[in-house]
């Protein structure tokens, strides 16, 4: 057996401590700062009857997609009111959110870049196929040595985690826009900037959309193995049962993250196909010349 070994891991425990002293100001304030939007969110859905927010709920599926999503989210959300998990629904809910949006901040821009830059797409894919590769609880172990236990590292993992689809769905709808209609826009005098907000993100859109429903997804599977850690919700009740065997108690939050989830992807899901039915549309106004726009000698 040879005795020789690379020192990889040696060498990354050494940059996470060394990044640990110099940014300890800065995590500490990173740590605030998205504790505080989370105690705002859980606060939102902790704070109104359980019976508003399903009411807002429901409406949102109701325009969504229409009486059947917004049937089958009422039920849901009953059952998980009659399973006494509406609590810890609310705040995996909290916290899928607020990790969504942040995810989806950072992965729209990355996206957009890479789809017009092509170094900055060769750059950034390696990344993405890492982040991708790299089993969920590893996010676990820098988000806990930086921000210690509790709901942050939490928030912190599950970003890290479902950033590579929204930068790769992102990056794919653009760069899928029809060229011609690209070019047509340039020769009606139009700038970079009005042809990526008239032209491209508009076409792009249901490429986009369904980046945002995987990023959400993802984010979903990240909270509840965040319960590890001490994030809460439905994942530390799963982590609760784990340690009791408690099977009962394990079926109830495991079906309400089941029931979560897919009240989720529906209704981002009927939102992209909204976007979709729009394209055609969209792509026709793209081709017309603005009558106000003066054509280009």
């Amino acid at each position: 057996m040879n005795d020789f070994r690379l020192p990889l891991g040696d060498g990354a425990s050494a940059v996470v401590d060394w990044l640990k002293e110099a940014g300890e100001g800065l995590f500490s304030v990173i740590s605030t700062v998205l504790r505080g939007a989370y105690d705002g969110l859980d606060f939102i859905f902790a704070e109104p009857p359980f019976w508003a927010i399903i009411i807002v709920l429901v409406a949102l599926a109701w325009f969504a997609k229409g009486w059947k999503l917004a049937l089958g989210t009422a039920i849901g959300l009953t059952v998980i009111v009659g399973v006494d998990q509406w609590a810890e629904a609310m705040d995996t809910l909290a916290l899928v959110l607020l990790a969504s949006v942040i995810s989806l901040l950072i992965a729209i821009p990355l996206g957009i870049w890479a789809a017009r830059n092509d170094t900055a797409s060769k750059v950034i894919r390696p990344i993405l196929d890492f982040l991708q590769t790299m089993p969920a609880f590893v996010y676990l172990i820098p988000a806990l040595m930086f921000f210690g236990i509790g709901v942050v590292p939490g928030i912190v993992a599950t970003i890290v985690f479902s950033l590579a689809p929204g930068v790769r769905l992102t990056e794919l709808g653009i760069r899928g826009v029809d060229t011609e209609v690209v070019e047509a826009g340039y020769a009606f005098g139009s700038t970079p900037g009005r042809i990526l907000r008239q032209i491209q993100l508009p076409l792009a859109m249901p490429s986009i959309m369904a980046g945002v429903n995987q990023v959400i997804m993802l984010s979903l599977s990240m909270v509840v193995i965040a319960g590890m850690v001490g994030a809460g919700g439905l994942g530390g009740e799963v982590v609760k049962a784990l340690n009791r065997i408690d099977v009962g108690l394990g079926f109830e939050a495991g079906v309400s993250v089941v029931i979560l989830a897919m009240i989720l992807d529906r209704t981002t899901g009927a939102l992209g196909s909204r976007t979709k039915k729009r394209k055609p549309a969209a792509a026709q106004a793209a081709a017309e010349p603005d009558a106000a726009q003066p054509v280009a000698a």
